[in-house]
C-alpha cells in the first residue's frame, strides 16, 4: 500500500524546541518507520515554512535580509530533525523554485474553476511601519466567547475563525499598537462554494471511526461558521499571484498558509525528480487506493482539515461551481489528519520569547535523541495535553529505559559473553520458555495494531509491558545459578531464549527508538546497523529560477528497513561484554536544567 506521511513545516523562525517536535516530528517518524516495516511504501515529506509577515519582521529585529534568515534557521532545522532521527523521504523548504510552481498551478486552477474570488477588504497595517499584520499577529476579545487573547484569524478558546477586523480592541503582537484597517484587494477562497463538498467528505471520515475524536468534532464545528477566506497578502516577501495583472505587483503575494501547505504536494514532487523519475509522485496522489496522514499539533487542525482540502476540492472542480482538475490530475484527500494536543514545560507554556523552551540541540547533545524520543512517545500530548518536567524525564529514563529495556539487554548480552562468548545452541524448550517466546511474539501484533492507528502512547506502554515479561523470565529462571556442566544445556537454552526475545523486542521498539536499536543488534552478535538513518544532504536548485542555489535536505536510503517480524537470532555469533545502551542520569539534573530556566 502506497502511504504518504505528510509531516507538518516548521516554521523557518529559528531551532525547534520540545513542543514543537512533540506535536508532529516524532510520532509522524515512529508511524512511518512502523509502516515501512510492516511492508507499506511510505513517501515521507515536509519542509521549513519561510514565507509571512513574521520572517520579515524577525529579518528587520536582527538587521539581516529574509532569504539570510531562512537561510540560516533551514539548516539548523533540518540538522535537528536529522538528528533526532526523523527518516524523511525528502525534508526541503518552501522557496525553492519548484515550491513556487507547484503553489501557482494550484492557485490558478482553483481560480479557473471559480473557487478563488477577487474582494475588497479591510487589510490590518501597523502605524508606525506601514507594513501589514498578518492575522496571527493581531490579538483581541472574541467577539463570540469573549475570550481575551483570540487571534486575528482564529479563536483558541471556541474554534471559530475570526477576521482582525471582529475583534474587540484588536491589537498588534509586535508591538502593541492599534492597527490600521485599510481597504485593499484581494483573492479569497469560496469555502462557502464548497462547504458541502467539504462536509460530505468529513462525514466520509467521521463514519470511518479512524480519526481522534478531539480532530473529527472540531473539524466539522468550524463548518457550521465557514466563509470565504482571504489566500492573498500585502506583502513582499512570498509567492507572487501567479494572474495578469497581479503578478507583477511587488506587494502581493499569497497567504504563506494557503502556500505552506501544498508543500506537501510539492515535496513530493520534488523527490520524485531528484530520483529522476518525475511522475512518481502520482502513485501516491493520485491513486485513489493511496492513504495519507497528516501530523501536526492541534492549531494547525482549521488549515489540515479545510483548508486544504478546500485547495484540492476546488483544483478537482469538486464544489458548486464544478470545474475540472488541471495538470495534476485528481489529487488524493487527507485520509487522516492526526493531531497532537499541546505540551507544557513545568507547567507552563513554552515561550520563545521569554526564553522559556528547551530547545531540542541542548536535548540532543545532553541526553542524545531517543531519551527525548521515548518520553515523548510514552508521556507526550497524543490525546490531552502534557506537561514535561525533568523530574518525570529523569524518572522515565532511569526505571524505563535504563532499569527496564536497557538493563535486560545488557544482562543477556553480559551473561552470554560470559559463559559462552556466541549465541548458544538451545536444547528442549520448556513450558516457561515456550510461555515467553509466545508473550513476545504477540507483541508484534498488539504493538503493530496500535502503530497502524497512531495509538503511540499504548503501543510503547505495550512494549514496555512485554519487556517486563522478559525480564520476569529472567528472574523466573535464574540463569545465573546455572554453573553446574550438567545444566549446561539448560544455561544455553535459557540464554537463547533471551536472546532472541531480546532481539524480536528490538523490532519492536525501533520505531519509537531507532538510534539504540542499532546498538542493541550490535550487542546481541547482530551485524551491520539494524535501522537505517536519515542524512543531510547539500542539493542543487533543481530549476532556472533557483539561480544556482544549493541547500540542505534531510533524505535517506530506507530500503534496508526490516520487517515487522519475528527473525531467528544466529547460533554461534559473537557476544562480547556490553557497554550500557542508555545512560543513567543523575537527579543533579533536574536541579541543573531548573537553573537554566531560571537564567533564560
Amino acid at each position: 500500500m502506497k502511504v504518504l506521511s505528510a509531516v507538518a513545516w516548521p516554521y523557518a523562525n529559528g531551532p525547534r524546541h520540545l513542543g514543537h517536535v512533540a506535536g508532529f516530528a516524532v510520532p509522524s517518524d515512529v508511524f512511518s518507520r512502523y509502516m515501512r516495516m510492516a511492508g507499506h511504501d511510505v513517501l515521507m515529506v515536509s519542509g521549513s515554512d519561510e514565507h509571512g509577515t513574521p520572517i520579515l519582521v524577525l529579518a528587520d529585529q536582527e538587521g539581516v535580509s529574509a532569504r539570510d534568515l531562512v537561510d540560516r534557521n533551514h539548516a539548523i532545522i533540518a540538522h535537528e530533525l536529522a538528528d533526532l532521527g526523523c527518516s524523511y523521504d525528502l525534508y526541503t523548504r518552501t522557496t525553492t523554485a519548484n515550491h513556487y510552481s507547484v503553489a501557482q498551478e494550484l492557485f490558478t486552477q482553483v481560480w479557473k474553476n471559480g473557487y478563488m474570488v477577487e474582494q475588497t477588504t479591510r487589510g490590518a497595517i501597523s502605524p508606525s511601519t506601514g507594513r501589514t499584520l498578518p492575522d496571527r499577529y493581531i490579538e483581541g476579545t472574541c467577539p463570540i466567547c469573549s475570550y481575551p487573547e483570540a487571534r486575528g484569524d482564529q479563536c483558541d478558546n471556541c474554534g471559530n475563525q475570526l477576521d482582525p477586523t471582529e475583534l474587540i480592541d484588536p491589537r498588534s503582537k509586535v508591538n502593541g499598537e492599534t492597527p490600521e484597517f485599510i481597504e485593499t484587494q484581494h483573492f479569497f477562497l469560496d469555502l462557502p462554494a464548497l462547504a458541502d463538498a467539504l462536509r460530505d467528505w468529513l462525514e466520509g471520515r467521521e463514519a470511518s471511526g479512524t480519526w481522534r475524536p478531539n480532530v473529527i468534532k472540531f473539524s466539522l464545528n468550524i463548518l457550521d461558521d465557514i466563509r470565504p477566506r482571504a489566500m492573498t497578502r500585502d506583502i513582499d516577501w512570498g509567492i507572487p499571484v501567479p494572474l495578469e495583472g497581479w503578478s507583477d505587483q511587488p506587494t502581493k503575494r499569497l497567504y504563506v498558509w494557503f502556500d505552506a501547505v501544498i508543500g506537501y504536494l510539492s515535496a513530493s514532487v520534488e523527490w520524485a525528480r531528484r530520483l529522476g523519475e518525475p511522475e512518481r509522485w502520482r502513485e501516491w496522489w493520485n491513486d485513489p487506493e493511496a492513504v495519507s496522514y497528516y501530523f501536526m499539533g492541534k492549531d494547525n487542525i482549521t488549515f489540515h482539515s479545510q483548508i486544504w482540502p478546500a485547495e484540492l476540492l476546488g483544483y478537482a472542480g469538486r464544489g458548486s461551481k464544478g470545474g475540472e482538475p488541471g495538470a495534476f490530475g485528481e489529487l488524493n484527500l487527507p485520509t487522516e489528519v492526526v493531531s497532537s494536543e499541546y505540551l507544557t514545560m513545568e507547567g507552563k507554556q513554552f515561550s520563545t520569547s521569554r526564553g522559556y523552551v528547551i530547545r531540542i540541540r541542548d536535548v540532543l547533545e545532553r541526553y542524545g535523541p531517543d531519551a527525548i524520543r521515548y518520553f515523548i512517545c510514552a508521556a507526550g500530548p497524543e490525546n490531552q495535553d502534557s506537561n514535561f518536567t525533568w523530574a518525570e524525564f529523569v524518572q522515565r529514563n532511569n526505571s524505563e529505559l535504563v532499569a527496564g529495556w536497557g538493563n535486560l539487554v545488557n544482562r543477556t548480552a553480559a551473561m552470554v559473553a560470559k559463559n559462552f562468548g556466541e549465541v548458544p545452541e538451545p536444547g528442549p524448550l520448556e513450558p516457561v520458555d515456550e510461555a515467553v517466546r509466545a508473550k513476545v511474539l504477540a507483541s508484534f501484533g498488539t504493538v503493530g495494531d496500535l502503530l497502524a492507528r497512531q495509538r503511540i502512547k499504548q503501543a510503547v506502554a505495550e512494549a514496555m509491558r512485554t519487556v517486563g515479561e522478559v525480564n520476569k523470565y529472567v528472574t523466573d529462571t535464574e540463569p545465573f545459578k546455572l554453573k553446574g556442566e550438567d545444566q549446561r544445556v539448560r544455561l544455553a537454552t535459557v540464554l537463547h531464549t533471551l536472546v532472541q526475545c531480546v532481539s524480536d523486542l528490538n523490532t519492536v521498539m525501533s520505531p519509537f527508538l531507532p538510534h539504540s536499536s542499532n546498538a542493541v543488534h550490535l550487542a546481541i552478535g547482530g551485524e551491520g546497523a539494524f535501522m537505517p538513518m536519515p542524512a543531510v544532504q547539500d542539493v542543487a536548485g533543481l530549476d532556472a529560477g533557483d539561480e544556482g542555489r544549493s541547500y540542505p535536505i534531510v533524505t535517506g536510503e530506507y530500503t534496508s528497513t526490516p520487517r515487522w517480524e519475528s527473525r531467528p537470532v544466529r547460533v554461534g555469533a559473537g557476544v562480547t561484554k556490553p557497554t550500557p545502551v542508555f545512560t543513567k542520569l543523575d537527579e543533579s539534573v533536574v536541579e541543573d536544567e531548573l537553573a537554566r530556566l531560571e537564567q533564560s
